[in-house]
């Protein structure tokens, strides 16, 4: 995740870059400043040199000593960065999709000659599970003009716009695979804005086999971004796989609030004259993918040649390392972090690990090394020469440097560890852009030891001194010691075990936020609501008639979790959206004030309100005889299916699809005499089509399709967007036979008949000049 530039480095608003993290180019970030200055098109290769970036780096010996690999490595990071896109491996179309890749679009595109030159198909990247990644590097032109590029082009951007695909940089995928998730895990994304590893981490989520388990997991995913407008780029990302295990929050990562949650086994902490508290949520798993210098991007963001200096990496160090010592306080005694960024310099890397592991004992890095075998990495650095000006000043020690320069802004962390500690980090992940084709990153993976490894003692476990450092320059971190023992604790004498250490280190919030949040210029309270004006988020009775109306309309069955449904609005009234979450997210949203923890969104849009397609009043199909007004929606179709009644849905054959793809409001007239009498029969307003799978009418489907429609009195309308429209007959028909997409290609027609007849004429034009000498 690069910085931004901007904004302030630190504080609120300062994680995200104007000029794009590592993945958000292919996730519709906001554009830069200056777009043409990042634009690999307006840089020619001969210009894209940065003499502090080489001695930097070759003073860091990334590569060694080995000057051939050197030239290599710098080589490849002027190449132009190549396209990498994810099929999403927890929807049920996944399979189908990769295989119309590999079966349908491969084949063809390898007989692709672009002005006498062969152009290489897509490939699969073999490291990504069930070969549901994919690769490919054409140039723009080749795009716009080769008609089988632009077929399978076309292709990509209709899935991605339903979700069905997510295009991010291929590095960027590997975070999340190395967290290990799964359905039952309380999961935290702390810097997560644009959203495609988010988009990945709730795949995993919605992963089990169970249709039940795979619709509504039992786990949690909270997604944070401290950039406000930020979050609502993600809530949009992120609703093209909605999920009621789906929380969005507005918050400093550095100060990521406790959140309090019932358990069955821990009973609620006391003390003399206090209330009970809950014991606080600890998370399974924590991504922190941070905010960085960005400059593994090269190849993506050409402007770092002209800009990159090292004190932009040396300026996050600070804020890098107490984002992943909070995560470090909030991880459960069997949880994993992932710490990763999209930077190469080893201050904002190897020095952000060893920092942690120094400041918060009983954390161990992972060997990761046999995770994805055919991945082609290099280890973590264990020495490292930070820089103190833009004139690259190296010091080889802190000692040194502090002799030197002793009112610098560098602290003891950003140079190596002692020769008397050991972190172990060479086991760290380092990608290099000449090794895979890739970007540059770095994964760091860690986890608590286990008690009898960590060799914790009864008692209160301080933090590592630094003695030496001078007390200027221990400020920014001041807060961020590992503090062990929640104030009730200490109030009472109690002697913490293990895993009321573990405990007390998240409750521990209060005493360590202050420094912290005046350390990163943050104006945000977390004690308040700060200026906070979302909507609240209100639960109602499963017996409300809109409920109860939503039920009996779909027929839904007596174990579904109409408890979990909530709005938002101040009143609590159902007036317009209904949506859904797992007992998890209630659980959260119940003990928690959404304020303080500046909640963006929770849960699942499943029931909206439908304005109109009643019939007049008084005719058959009115609103007047309609069990409910509300109608399901698309996105929330696969959270409700698994608790439809089977007779309920209506079965149909391919060419009544084909009707409510071609059109908006096909008459009921229109359709076979079996389909026309099973829907006749139904109320009018929102049902349930499964379209079975097998061929005809032009169609193809491999596997039952289910989707919504709305019923009214003459009619039938399929209730999904323009876009997913498309997308689904391209994918069933093999054309775009929508209203939309027969207006696109009658405008493209007219528009190439307007340039034959332009070019006809001039030609004509040129005949007659001809003629006339």
């Amino acid at each position: 995740m690069t910085r931004s530039k901007v904004k302030g480095r630190r504080g609120r608003g300062s994680y995200k870059n104007a000029n794009l993290r590592s993945d958000s180019n292919n996730d519709g970030s906001p554009a830069v400043i200056n777009p043409d200055e990042y634009r690999a098109d307006l840089l020619q290769k001969s210009d894209m040199q940065n003499a502090r970036f080489e001695e930097y780096y070759k003073k860091q010996e990334i590569l060694g000593a080995d000057e051939e690999e050197w030239h290599r490595f710098l080589e490849a990071c002027r190449e132009p960065l190549p396209t990498t896109f994810r099929v999403a491996g927890s929807r049920e179309t996944a399979k189908v999709l990769n295989d119309a890749i590999e079966n349908t679009y491969v084949p063809h595109l390898r007989e692709v000659v672009f002005e006498d030159e062969p152009v290489a198909p897509p490939v699969q990247l073999s490291w990504y599970p069930g070969g549901l990644a994919w690769q490919f590097n054409v140039a723009k032109k080749v795009l716009r003009k080769s008609s089988e590029f632009k077929k399978f082009h076309s292709f990509l951007v209709f899935e991605t716009e339903v979700g069905n695909i997510t295009r991010a940089e291929a590095v960027s995928m590997l975070p999340p695979l190395f967290l290990h998730v799964e359905p039952h895990h309380k999961v935290l994304d702390m810097c997560a804005a644009p959203g495609s590893k988010t988009s990945q981490l709730l795949e995993a989520l919605h992963s089990s086999a169970s249709p039940l388990a795979s619709s509504v997991p039992p786990g949690l995913l909270i997604a944070n971004d401290s950039d406000y407008k930020r979050t609502h780029l993600l809530i949009h990302q992120s609703a093209r796989l909605p999920s009621p295990a789906f929380m969005v929050t507005n918050v400093d990562a550095s100060i990521f609030p406790s959140l309090s949650l019932p358990h069955d086994n821990a009973p609620p902490v006391t003390g003399e004259g206090r209330k009970p508290r809950l014991p606080p949520l600890l998370f399974d798993r924590i991504l922190c993918d941070v905010p960085c210098s960005g400059d593994g991007t090269l190849r993506k963001n050409v402007g770092i040649w002209k800009h990159w200096n090292p004190m932009d990496g040396n300026g996050l160090h600070g804020l890098q390392v107490r984002i992943l010592q909070r995560a470090m306080r909030m991880l459960h005694p069997e949880g994993r972090i992932v710490y990763s960024t999209c930077s190469l310099n080893p201050v904002e890397n190897e020095a952000v690990i060893a920092e942690a592991l120094r400041t918060i004992s009983g954390f161990e890095l992972i060997d990761v090394s046999t995770d994805l075998p055919t991945l082609l990495r290099r280890p973590g650095l264990s020495t490292w020469t930070p820089a103190s000006d833009r004139s690259l000043t190296f010091f080889e020690s802190y000692d040194a440097y502090n002799e030197t320069l002793p009112t610098g802004k560098l602290v003891r962390s950003h140079f190596p560890p002692g020769a008397d500690e050991e972190f172990g980090l060479e086991r760290c992940i380092r990608i290099y852009p000449h090794i895979q084709d890739t970007g540059g990153f770095f994964i760091a993976v860690l986890q608590r030891k286990k008690p009898e490894v960590a060799g914790l003692k009864e008692g209160k476990r301080a933090a590592a001194p630094d003695a030496e450092a001078p007390e200027a320059k221990k400020a920014r971190l001041e807060g961020d010691g590992d503090v062990t023992m929640s104030e009730q604790e200490q109030d009472q004498g109690q002697t913490p075990t293990v895993s009321e250490t573990t405990q007390a280190q998240v409750t521990s919030l209060a005493p360590s936020s202050a420094p912290a949040a005046e350390a990163s210029g943050s104006k945000q309270k977390q004690s308040g609501d700060g200026g906070f004006k979302e909507m609240p988020y209100t639960f109602i009775s499963p017996d409300d008639p809109i409920v109860e109306g939503c039920i009996q309309q779909l027929s839904l069955t007596p174990d579904f979790p109409s408890s979990n449904i909530l709005v938002r609005n101040p009143l609590g009234d159902p007036a317009r959206s209904l949506y859904l979450t797992n007992d998890l997210v209630r659980s959260v949203i119940a003990h928690n004030d959404y304020k303080r923890i500046r909640l963006m969104t929770a849960g699942t849009k499943i029931f909206t309100k439908q304005e109109g397609g009643f019939g007049r009043k008084g005719e058959e199909g009115s609103s007047a005889e309609m069990v409910s007004q509300f109608r399901l929606l698309s996105e929330g179709l696969p959270v409700v299916l698994p608790y439809i009644k089977e007779e309920s849905i209506v079965d149909a054959e391919a060419r009544a699809l084909r009707l409510l793809v071609e059109g908006y409001y096909p008459l009921l007239s229109s359709f076979d005499e079996a389909f026309k009498k099973t829907v006749e029969a139904k109320l009018p307003g929102s049902h349930v089509v499964r379209f079975k799978a097998g061929s005809g009418e032009g169609a193809s489907l491999t596997h039952d399709l289910v989707l919504p429609i709305w019923k009214s009195h003459v009619s039938v309308s399929l209730m999904i967007d323009k876009k997913a429209k498309s997308a689904l007959s391209m994918r069933v028909f093999g054309e775009d036979i929508t209203v939309a997409g027969r207006e696109a290609l009658e405008k493209q027609t007219k528009k190439a008949q307007k340039a034959e007849a332009r070019s006809a004429a001039a030609e004509g034009d040129g005949d007659d000049a001809e003629e006339a000498e």
